[in-house]
C-alpha cells in the first residue's frame, strides 16, 4: 500500500466519521459520501426555531471511553459536562420517582416480592461482564424468570411491546442486558445517576471530527448518495453517484445494512440474503419546545393504556437551554407497521395530549414549537445469536468492508460504540 491511499467511506454518521478520522490520522485520504446535506446521521442537528439541536436525543455515560478519547484528541474534553439526572415512571395516572433502590421500594402498584426480584435482577445485570451465556437466550423469558410475572407486566411488558411489536418474543437477552448494564454503570453510587452532554450538543463533536478529517486532506461529498459500489472480477473498482463514477480500490460502507443489496447487487447471493434477512425498528421522534418543564426527570418511563410510547426524554433536564424546555417523544415501531405511514400531525397531536396528561398544568399556549423527524432504520432487531447471521465485515470481495451499528452487538447503538468500532474497522481495512 502506498503512503497516500484514497479510500471511499459511505455514510457520515458517527461510525463513518470515525472511519474517516482514523484513516486520516493514519495518513490515508478518506473520501466521504453522504446522502444527507450534513454530517451526523442520527446525531445530526437541525434549526429548531433558532435553536441548533439534535433531531434525535443523545446522552453520554461515564463508561463511553471511545467517545471521551476522541474528545480529548480533538481538544474538546473541556466541553464535556456531567449532570446528576433523575428518572421517573408514569403508571396508574401517577408520576413516581424511579431509578434507585428507594424509589423501587416506594413504588406504588407493585408488591414487595416483585420489587425485590426486579431489584436483584437489575443489580446482577449491572455486575455481569460476560454476555456470551445470554447470547442464545430469549429476552422476555429471561427477564420474566428473574423478576416474575407481576414485575414483568408492570415494568417491562409495555417497554417491549411499544418498541418491538411482533418481534418482542424473539430478542436476544444479551442485547437487552447490555442496555440495563450501560445505564446501571452510569451511576456514581446506587442512589445517583450521572449522565453527560457536550456544550453545543453533538454538533461540537461532529464539526470537530469533520474539521480534523479535512485538515488532513479528507474530502466530503454531502448530498451525494452512492448509487452503486462497482465490482469487477471479485474486487472493488469504485463507486457510482449521480455525478458519475469515481475509482477506488477500497470502499468502507457504514450505511444501514438494508441499503447494501441495492448498493452492491453483484455481491454473492448468500451474502445478499443475509443482509436482506436483517430487520430494523423505525422511529418517528417528536421534539417539542415548551415554555415550562413537563417534569423534573430526564427520562420518564410510561405504562399507560392511552399512550403508545415507552417513555419521554426531557432533554433540558440534562442539558439546560435557558428558558426553553425541550422534550423528545419517540414512537418506535417496525418500519413495515402501518402506523409508520401516519401523517406527522397524528404524532404531534398525540404528544400534545400525552404531555398535558402527565402535567395537567400545561396549556396549548405553552407549546412554542413542535416537529417530527423519521428514521427508517433506527435500530437493528437482534434475535438470539444475532452476530452469527451477519456477513463478515471484510467481505469476500477484495477491498470491500461493510458494517453498521449491528456489528457491535450486544451493545446497543450509541455514539461511543460507533466511534470505537469505526476506528478499529479503519485500522483493519488498511493493515
Amino acid at each position: 500500500m502506498n503512503d497516500r491511499t484514497r479510500i471511499a467511506v459511505l455514510g457520515a454518521g458517527p461510525m463513518g466519521l470515525a472511519v474517516a478520522y482514523q484513516l486520516a490520522l493514519d495518513g490515508h485520504q478518506p473520501v466521504v459520501f453522504e446522502a444527507d446535506d450534513r454530517v451526523g446521521g442520527m446525531t445530526a442537528t437541525f434549526d429548531f426555531g433558532g435553536l441548533d439541536i439534535e433531531r434525535y436525543y443523545h446522552f453520554h455515560c461515564i463508561s463511553d471511553h471511545a467517545f471521551l478519547q476522541v474528545l480529548d484528541e480533538l481538544g474538546l474534553a473541556d466541553r464535556m459536562r456531567w449532570t446528576e439526572t433523575r428518572m421517573g415512571y408514569w403508571f396508574q395516572n401517577r408520576l413516581q420517582p424511579w431509578g434507585n433502590p428507594m424509589a423501587l421500594l416506594r413504588f406504588k402498584g407493585l408488591g414487595m416480592v416483585a420489587k425485590l426480584r426486579y431489584g436483584l435482577h437489575a443489580f446482577l445485570s449491572t455486575k455481569r461482564d460476560d454476555w456470551r451465556p445470554l447470547d442464545h437466550v430469549e429476552a422476555t423469558g429471561w427477564i420474566r424468570r428473574w423478576v416474575g410475572d407481576e414485575a414483568y407486566e408492570v415494568l417491562w411488558r409495555k417497554l417491549f411491546e411499544l418498541k418491538f411489536y411482533d418481534y418482542t418474543s424473539n430478542l436476544s437477552a444479551a442485547w437487552i442486558w447490555s442496555r440495563i448494564r450501560r445505564i446501571g454503570r452510569s451511576r456514581y453510587d446506587i442512589f445517583h445517576e450521572k449522565l453527560g452532554y457536550l456544550e453545543g450538543g453533538s454538533a461540537t463533536l461532529l464539526n470537530g471530527m469533520k474539521h480534523a478529517i479535512e485538515a488532513r486532506g479528507g474530502i466530503f461529498h454531502l448530498s451525494t448518495p452512492v448509487q452503486r459500489i462497482l465490482l469487477s472480477d471479485g474486487r472493488v473498482t469504485g463507486v457510482q453517484t449521480a455525478a458519475g463514477t469515481e475509482s477506488f480500490d477500497r470502499v468502507i460502507s457504514t450505511v444501514p445494512l438494508p441499503y447494501v443489496p441495492r448498493l452492491a447487487p453483484d455481491l454473492p447471493p448468500d451474502i445478499l440474503a443475509r443482509y436482506q434477512a436483517r430487520k430494523n425498528i423505525a422511529v418517528v421522534c417528536v421534539i417539542a419546545k415548551l415554555k415550562k418543564p413537563v417534569t423534573d426527570n430526564f427520562w420518564l418511563n410510561t405504562n399507560d393504556p392511552d399512550m403508545d410510547i415507552p417513555g419521554i426524554v426531557e432533554y433540558t433536564n440534562l442539558r439546560p437551554l435557558g428558558n426553553e424546555h425541550v422534550v423528545y417523544v419517540p414512537f418506535y415501531m417496525p418500519g413495515e407497521h402501518p402506523k409508520y405511514g401516519d401523517a406527522d400531525e397524528v404524532f404531534l397531536d398525540k404528544v400534545r395530549r400525552y404531555l398535558k396528561k402527565i402535567n395537567p398544568g400545561l396549556q396549548d399556549s405553552d407549546f412554542i414549537d413542535i416537529r417530527a423527524s423519521r428514521y427508517r432504520y433506527a435500530q437493528p432487531i437482534c434475535p438470539p445469536g444475532y452476530l452469527e447471521g451477519l456477513p463478515p465485515v471484510a467481505l469476500p470481495v477484495k477491498g470491500l468492508w461493510v458494517a453498521d451499528t449491528s456489528y457491535y452487538y450486544p451493545e446497543d447503538r450509541g455514539i461511543s460504540e460507533s466511534i470505537g468500532f469505526g476506528r478499529q474497522m479503519a485500522r483493519d481495512a488498511t493493515s
